[in-house]
């Protein structure tokens, strides 16, 4: 039974170097373990912390963008909104010229119209004054044949110019 149960002496120096350790381990490992512990706990929670405020900045920033995307948008808006008021008036303005030039032109096709008209009636005019005197010259002369006729024609032509 010796073997089963322990001696006094023995439970003595286990205590005793089981203190002794614990001091030791406390002088020595506890305290750089406690505190690489809460140098460890005070890094993760600064990494939180920033993790954090970089969160809070990624959401400012994503709200940034989003206004920035929404001025742009808005700017673009207003860029097309410009470009097609431009180009209603720039067509309108070609409309307009277009319907001044062909009033222009209406109104010169008019009056060649109206000029080749008149040149035309002269010309018309003329060729009936030669055909009426070509008519006339052969009707005199077939009169006119006997010089009493042509006598009496001229006196007659004669008295007509002195009284005019």
């Amino acid at each position: 039974m010796d073997l089963v149960t322990p001696g006094i002496g023995l439970i003595f120096w286990t205590t005793f170097i089981f203190f002794l350790l614990l001091i030791i381990l406390r002088v020595f490992a506890w305290k750089p373990i406690l505190n690489a512990v809460k140098n460890r706990e005070a890094s993760i929670k600064s990494a939180l912390d920033s993790a954090e405020k970089a969160k809070d900045d990624m959401k400012k920033l994503q709200s940034k963008n989003e206004e920035i995307l929404q001025k742009a948008k808005q700017e673009r808006e207003a860029l097309m909104k410009e470009a097609r008021e431009v180009k209603d008036r720039i067509i309108n303005e070609a409309k307009e010229k277009a319907q001044q030039e062909a009033a222009k032109l209406i109104e010169s096709a008019r009056l060649n119209i109206r000029n080749e008209k008149t040149a035309a009636i002269a010309e018309i005019k003329a060729q009936v004054a030669i055909l009426s005197v070509e008519i006339a010259e052969k009707i005199l002369r077939e009169k006119l044949t006997q010089s009493k006729e042509q006598d009496a024609l001229i006196s007659r032509l004669l008295d007509d110019v002195k009284i005019n």
